[in-house]
């Protein structure tokens, strides 16, 4: 596949020339926005740091999210209500407004088209979270966030469809932050260092190193019903995400069992898929039993509530939250209020 990636990246590289010689232009807004992406095709974490981002800000500032929508059956300029369905607005911004309800989060194809749109319906909107943006170049951001994985680094991937990457890896020098994502629990100084090594970052661009922390799982469809995963239960993994090997990692040390049934990326779920879910459940002979899913899956999932709940299955969902390593956390929380505090219209 080696030729194909290399017409792919010669359009890349002609169209990152363009914008680099302004032949392109993107839009700057008089509004600061915060892009997070990555240089590869999913997988990398934007959603759980798309969260911390909205938890970090907050309380001092009036948040807006806007997303793509990726795999929704709608187009064009959507605000989500709670309300709505991953069908109509996408998983992963579904997700953000039911955990978030006084956040606005928006989805659109044209990002250039939305923004304006925000700030007529919220005018007193003073940061835009842009999920999955590095490559949308439309948008000129104020601040640049590069996610890559601690075990599938940028550094070691090729361009599709070779490999994962959407970009050169040269790419990663538009980055103001980049981000080490999803590491293991514990990782060394000397292990932090290689990675630095590794990446190169340029003079003006900061590293952090993040991993994620798993909550209690709660039921599908009441968020105050919630387990504790412990070593006798036996767990049957549902999900559609890039990897699932940072989760099952993590679910084999907590449990006594794990069975991954695993689909692609952000897939729906048809009912074959959860009849077989039911049937290796019925057929599970464990006593401690749970069906565990992620909370972006979650909002597909509900789509099958009807046959959930007469069958009585016990899908739990598990939580995750982003921390970092070294004691960094107020380090990045401090950049971020330093690009807002400096950021001029």
């Amino acid at each position: 596949m080696a030729p194909f990636s290399l017409l792919y990246g010669f359009g890349v590289e002609i169209r990152n020339f363009l914008y680099k010689r302004g032949w392109l232009k993107g839009v700057a807004f008089d509004l600061p926005m915060i892009s997070v992406g990555n240089l590869s095709i999913g997988g990398a974490g934007k959603s759980p740091h798309i969260e911390y981002l909205i938890i970090l800000l907050r309380p001092y500032l009036n948040v807006a999210t806007l997303s793509r929508g990726y795999k929704r059956k709608t187009k064009g300029y959507l605000e989500v209500a709670q309300a709505d369905n991953a069908e109509k607005v996408g998983d992963e911004p579904l997700q953000f407004k039911r955990k978030f309800p006084d956040v606005l989060v928006a989805v659109a194809e044209n990002r250039t088209f939305a923004i304006p749109k925000i700030l007529m319906k919220q005018e007193d909107t003073q940061v835009v979270l842009l999920d999955d943006a590095f490559q949308h170049r439309a948008i000129i951001p104020g601040l640049n966030i590069l996610l890559t994985e601690f075990e599938h680094p940028f550094t070691r991937d090729f361009l599709l469809p070779s490999g994962r990457l959407r970009e050169w890896r040269s790419s990663y020098s538009r980055a103001d932050i980049i981000i080490v994502s999803k590491c293991p629990p514990q990782i060394t100084a000397q292990e932090k260092e290689n990675f630095i090594q590794e990446i190169k970052p340029l003079a003006h661009q900061k590293m952090f190193f993040s991993y994620y922390e798993y909550g209690s799982p709660y039921y599908l469809f009441n968020g105050n019903q919630r387990i504790k995963l412990t070593e006798d239960v036996d767990v049957i993994l549902i999900c559609a995400i890039a990897r699932t090997d940072y989760l099952m990692n993590w679910l084999v040390e907590e449990v006594n069992s794990v069975k991954l049934l695993e689909y692609e990326d952000h897939r729906y779920f048809t009912n074959y898929d959860i009849a077989h879910t039911k049937k290796v459940y019925d057929n599970h002979t464990s006593k401690k039993k749970v069906i565990i899913t992620t909370e972006k899956d979650a909002m597909r999932l509900q789509l099958h509530k009807e046959f959930l709940v007469e069958n009585k299955l016990p899908v739990f969902v598990l939580p995750i939250k982003v921390a970092f390593h070294f004691e960094e956390g107020e380090v990045f929380d401090e950049a971020i209020k330093k690009f807002l505090l400096e950021f001029k219209t």
